[in-house]
Formats: structure tokens, C-alpha cells, sequence
């Protein structure tokens, strides 16, 4: 969430932002309005609560009966004035506070200007695309002939864009989770194992809703939300609390299988397991010092790519424009693995600063360590790396022309022995 004053004291700049990110500019006019409106209204039942408490010690002070009760008279209609404007007010609020919860955050000077994903920017790839001797399969193929993806039983079980892992497969991915998260921790991220449902207040502390109710998994009985992501339950750890100085930044990781209604237009992605409401992710997430947030996003990518790197994969980083990057974040690094079977990219990581934008949502503060006034975290998350896309990659740039796949050598320790895995 932005800062009142920032809307206030600069909107055009908050206008520019939003025309940037292919928004309509509209609500900032909106949220000025219900602000000054808003503000009237405050000053004016602080005037009639300071004139009913003196005419009430000024009525306790008269001696006359018929001047007292005449006195009386008239301060009813100013509590009944009280009432109304406080009951205004609070519709004020809660319009304002749905108004201003919409507005995303200013995108980064160094972020650029584009559009959509068709104008984001590749800053390099790393690593020679893999060739063959042989026609490289997609992973569609590669996986039922091996027996470790079953596409039909997913549907079975559940439905469209669900499948089943099975045997080395799941082992597979097993292995993936395990590596990531152990390969965060040597880099001094701490391990937390959280909830995979939050509550309302905990998604809008991380910046999903409103904006993305449409897009959870919501139990409505119980008024709980399945995670989008690990990001969001790390978010809600240090909800509502003050934080010391000296133990920032504070760095987690986690693992969550992660629940969203995927928009899937007819026709893309329709085969194999890219896209689905239902997959696995592993999550890095920093809490920070505002002045050290820019230096971290850096090291959060710099973290990313060397599971990248520790897995063997061709990949390229890429920088998102203003039309693409998320509703909290200021700038966003995607990093993308070639899939040589379906021959394009896939990304399977997101490195994002979102400054303060998230702390002032959920109230996270630090205490600085000279006694000054509390500050607002920044926050940073990344993915390192998502499911099953990462998972792709490895089967599809391991496979070998009898159909095996080769199982990277970081992965060996997870897997039982299995070097290759074969029908």
C-alpha cells in the first residue's frame, strides 16, 4: 500500500506510474476526494465534540432549571449531528481504505517502460543451448513412456491441468524441493515450514487482495485462502510487529504447494504440466533495512541462479517492464530455463523488491538501534525455483536417445541411487 502522503503531495506521480503500468490513472482523483472529504468531515465532529464538552461543563456550572434543560435541548441535536457525521465517516473510510488497497506500487526509474511481457528486457543467458543427436522430446512424451507422469489419473482424480507423479518422478521432484532448500539455506536463508492457508488479512498484507480474489482458492466456511504462493505466509510472520534493527535482514525460505485459479485461454498451453492450479514452489523471502533493499534484490537473483547453475540448466535473465511487473513490486528480475523438447523458455523464477510497499499493508516495522522513530521494512521475495516447470527442464535437457533421462549429479544425494531413470 502506498503512503496517504505520497498520493497527496505527488499525484501526478502516482498517475504516471499507473499509466505505465496500462492503468487507468482515475482513482488517484477518486482517493483525493474521499480524502478531503474524509478530512472535512473529521474536523468538523471534532468542532462538535469540543462544543458539546464545554456546553457540558458549562451546563453542569447553571444554576437555572429552564436555562439548563434548554441547553440540554440543543446539545441533542449537535450528538445527533455526532452520530450521523461518525456513521459517514465510517463509510468514507471504508470506501477510501477499498479505493486506496487497489493502487499498485511505484514502479522502480530503473524498471522499463513497456507495455506487456512482449517488452520486457533480456539482460543475458547463461550457458549454451543444449543440441542433440538425436529429435529431443517434450516432456509430454517423455514422461508416460518413463511411467513417472500420469496424466490420465490426475484428470480422474481431480481434473483438467492435474496429473500424478509417480515412481522416480515424484522422487524427482522430491529431490528438486530438497536440493533448493538446502542449497537457500547454506546461503543463509532460515527454513519455515508454514501454513498453506491464511487468512483474508494475511493475503492483503502480501498484496493479493483484493486484487487477486479471483484467482484464490477460498474455504469459505471457515473464511480461510489456500497460498498463491510461500511468499504470502512469510509476509504474515512479523505481521503487526516492531523489529530490531540489529537482526536485519532477517532471510527465509520455505516450501508450499501453491493453489491458483489459472486464466488458461483455449488453445495455449494446453499440453503437458506447464501451467496448473495446483504446483510446488520453493520461496526466498528478506525482510530489510529500506537503504539496503536495492543491494539484496541483487543478491536474491545472484541466489536464484545458482540453482540454476547448480542444476546444469541453459537460462536467461530478464528484466520486467511497467505493463508486466506484479501489483507490490518496484522492479522484477524473471529468470527463464530453456525446455529444448518444447523449444522455448519457461520461467521458473520471479526476483522482486516491493520496498515498503507490502510492510505497510501487513505493519511491519523496525526499530532503529539509536532510538528513532519505527520505519516500514522493505520485503523481497523470489522464487528459487517453481514447480513443474524447473522440473521440465531437467527432464527434457537430461533426456537420451533411448528415452532415459540422466538425473543431475547435485540431485544424487535425494534420489536412492538412481542415477538414470528408465522405463
Amino acid at each position: 500500500m502506498l503512503d496517504i502522503n505520497l498520493i497527496r503531495e505527488q499525484p501526478d506521480l502516482v498517475r504516471k506510474a499507473l499509466r505505465d503500468r496500462q492503468m487507468d490513472p482515475a482513482p488517484v482523483d477518486a482517493i483525493l476526494k474521499l480524502d478531503d472529504r474524509r478530512r472535512a468531515m473529521l474536523t468538523e465532529v471534532e468542532a462538535l465534540k469540543a462544543e458539546r464538552n464545554a456546553v457540558s461543563r458549562e451546563i453542569g456550572q447553571m444554576k437555572d432549571a429552564a436555562s439548563r434543560q434548554a441547553k440540554i435541548e440543543a446539545m441533542r441535536s449537535v450528538g445527533d449531528r455526532i452520530a450521523a457525521l461518525d456513521k459517514e465517516v465510517s463509510g468514507v473510510e471504508d470506501e477510501f481504505k477499498s479505493l486506496t488497497a487497489t493502487i499498485p506500487n511505484i514502479p522502480d526509474a530503473r524498471t522499463p517502460l513497456g507495455k506487456d511481457e512482449s517488452e520486457n528486457v533480456v539482460l543475458r543467458t547463461v550457458g549454451e543451448l543444449p543440441k542433440f543427436d538425436f529429435q529431443p522430446k517434450p516432456h509430454w512424451d517423455l514422461g508416460p513412456a518413463l511411467g513417472i507422469i500420469d496424466f490420465e489419473r490426475g484428470v480422474k482424480i481431480t481434473g483438467s491441468r492435474f496429473y500424478v507423479l509417480s515412481g522416480a518422478g515424484a522422487r524427482l521432484q522430491r529431490a528438486l524441493i530438497a536440493y533448493m532448500l538446502d542449497l537457500h539455506i547454506r546461503q543463509g536463508y532460515t527454513e519455515q515450514y508454514t501454513p498453506f492457508m491464511v487468512k483474508a488479512a494475511t493475503l492483503f498484507g502480501a498484496g493479493q487482495l483484493p486484487k487477486f480474489a479471483d484467482n484464490l482458492y477460498h474455504d469459505a466456511e471457515e473464511d480461510l485462502w489456500m497460498v498463491p504462493t510461500a511468499e504470502v505466509p512469510i509476509t504474515g510472520l512479523h505481521m503487526d510487529e516492531v523489529l530490531d534493527e540489529a537482526n536485519l535482514p532477517i532471510r527465509y525460505t520455505a516450501y508450499t504447494p501453491c493453489f491458483r485459479r489459472e486464466k488458461m485461454s483455449a488453445g495455449r498451453d494446453v499440453r503437458g504440466i506447464k501451467r496448473g492450479h495446483q504446483f510446488d514452489k520453493v520461496e526466498m523471502y528478506i525482510f530489510s533495512k529500506p537503504e539496503e533493499s536495492d543491494a539484496l534484490v541483487e543478491q536474491m537473483r545472484e541466489d536464484a541462479e545458482a540453482t540454476c547453475t547448480g542444476l546444469g540448466l541453459t537460462y536467461r535473465v530478464k528484466q520486467l517492464c511497467t505493463g508486466d511487473i506484479g501489483f507490490g513490486a518496484t522492479m522484477t528480475y524473471d529468470i527463464e530455463v530453456w525446455a529444448p523438447g518444447l523449444e522455448e523458455w519457461l520461467e521458473v523464477s520471479s526476483v522482486s523488491n516491493d520496498t515498503d510497499f507490502q510492510a505497510r499493508r501487513a505493519n511491519i516495522k523496525y526499530r532503529p538501534a539509536d532510538g528513532g522513530k519505527t520505519r516500514f521494512v522493505h520485503t523481497l521475495n523470489g522464487s528459487g525455483l517453481g514447480m513443474p516447470r524447473t522440473l521440465i527442464g531437467v527432464l527434457e535437457t537430461y533426456q537420451q536417445a533411448d528415452g532415459s533421462i540422466k538425473v543431475p549429479e547435485v540431485l544424487h544425494p535425494w534420489m536412492g541411487g538412481v542415477e538414470v531413470i528408465r522405463p
